[in-house]
């Protein structure tokens, strides 16, 4: 197998060494060069790379790059191998390891993160707007009625895979890709005039994580659950108490955790 796994970043920062992956500069139209494979290099939508986030380096690897497996993760968040070592990035999956793994399986994909004490669709609402998430829910239905079911089961349920992160077979990467940005394109046009703060205006990049499942299930896919390993320590109080203030007493989100 060819692999290889873009790595999403808009800012300098240590990356793996195994040549699996790739580096790639988000948002990089107007931004100096960080010495990375840049999103706004052949056919792109680096520019709207503040509302669509790590998915202008999906699209950007759509649409030039090319390999038998194609992937995504994050310069701070990546799929984990099997060394137990105290350094992060050693410890960060293996081309030979995705190989392996992928031999009996159509996609590999994160640990599922669960919500508990609600659903997939309720935390959205709690802690985002809610109009971008129902009007896609609109869009599907009439762009794609056969995905509707599985979109309304899957916003009832309280696990998901996380974080725009998967590797799968270039077929399937770009049968997926197609899909997403028809919905997410559609999304946007419609919000184009809906003036949100900078934080809230990265719903196509939430919602696209929601709607991998949906994917997924559809096709009836088989796929693995690889753990993740983060390059940062997570303040896991920050992020719990933004929880619980969102769930019982309706305060948005305002930052990432």
């Amino acid at each position: 197998m060819n692999i290889k796994v873009i790595v999403a970043t808009h800012k300098k920062y240590k990356m793996p060494t195994d040549p699996m992956y790739l580096p790639v500069q988000v948002g990089a139209e107007g931004k100096d060069d960080l010495g990375y494979q840049r999103d706004n290099e052949g056919i792109n939508i680096s520019s709207v790379n503040s509302s669509f986030c790590e998915l202008t380096g999906l699209y950007w690897e759509w649409k030039n790059l090319d390999a038998d497996y194609l992937g995504l993760s994050h310069y701070r968040r990546h799929f984990r191998g099997t060394r137990k070592t105290k350094d992060p990035f050693d410890c960060v999956l293996t081309e030979a390891e995705a190989e392996a793994l992928l031999k009996d399986t159509d996609i590999l994909v994160t640990k599922r993160r669960n919500y508990y004490i609600e659903t997939i669709y309720d935390h959205y609402c709690h802690t985002l707007y809610p109009e971008p998430l129902d009007k896609t829910r609109e869009i599907i239905a009439s762009k794609y009625p056969d995905y509707l079911p599985y979109f309304d089961k899957h916003m009832k349920e309280k696990t998901m895979h996380a974080f725009n992160m998967f590797i799968m077979s270039k077929e399937k990467f770009d049968a997926y890709c197609d899909w997403l940005f028809s919905i997410l394109f559609e999304l946007s046009d419609d919000f184009k005039d809906v003036e949100y703060s900078p934080f809230h205006a990265r719903y196509p990049g939430r919602i696209s994580e929601l709607l991998l499942d949906v994917w997924i299930e559809k096709n009836h896919y088989s796929y693995k659950e690889v753990p993740f390993v983060y390059m940062e320590k997570v303040n896991l109080w920050k992020k719990g108490t933004g929880f619980l203030k969102a769930k019982f007493f309706h305060k948005k989100y305002g930052e990432s955790f």
